[in-house]
């Protein structure tokens, strides 16, 4: 629960039919801070509507327990065999089902699109944004499961998108860019 006041608080969801990774962020101002990730099991669950089912009601207790005002969701990407991505995108369907049950803002992105944001690299390996969020958000171990970084990948990916939209205000240069994100810097 989240007894601070953010302006904006993003949930952020690597959808998954073994595990969907999810991470929460608050915003005040343009500062940004980790109010909590984790990943929802699914490994032991047979039945995939069930699974389908228990997405949904995950996703709804997080919506309902961190009042997030929006969602950040990583779509399936070409390239899986197609039943792979049926799988995924029924698993995507219920989390924004949810998602649209409490009235938030949806919008989805591209693996690549959510790499390239945190990393600077959009073929960027799963540890090498979990060690990038880790500096960025200063949270203590990366979890186990990368699915849950995967997920807060989501949404410090939203947040950079508004970021850079509303602070260049139609500026486009790498000069604006660095002076409005020198926290992505690395040394």
């Amino acid at each position: 629960m989240t007894s601070k006041q953010y302006d904006r608080i993003i949930l952020g969801i690597d959808p998954g039919t073994q595990l969907m990774g999810y991470g929460i962020i608050g915003i005040q101002k343009q500062n940004v801070e980790l109010i909590i990730m984790g990943v929802i099991e699914l490994k032991k669950m047979t039945d995939p509507y069930l699974k389908l089912k228990h997405i949904f009601e995950r996703t709804l207790h997080l919506i309902d327990t961190y009042k997030p005002d929006e969602l950040a969701i990583e779509s399936p990407f070409l390239g899986k065999n197609p039943q792979s991505m049926h799988k995924l995108g029924r698993a995507q369907g219920a989390a924004i089902a949810a998602c649209l049950q409490r009235e938030l803002s949806i919008t989805e992105y591209a693996p690549l699109k959510i790499k390239q944001s945190i990393t600077g690299n959009g073929m960027a390996k799963k540890d090498t944004v979990a060690k990038m969020l880790q500096n960025v958000l200063h949270f203590e171990k990366i979890p186990d499961d990368l699915d849950a970084t995967d997920g807060l990948a989501a949404a410090m990916c939203h947040f950079y998108q508004n970021k850079i939209s509303t602070s260049n205000k139609g500026t486009s240069s790498w000069k604006s860019f660095i002076n409005n994100n020198s926290n992505r810097l690395k040394g």
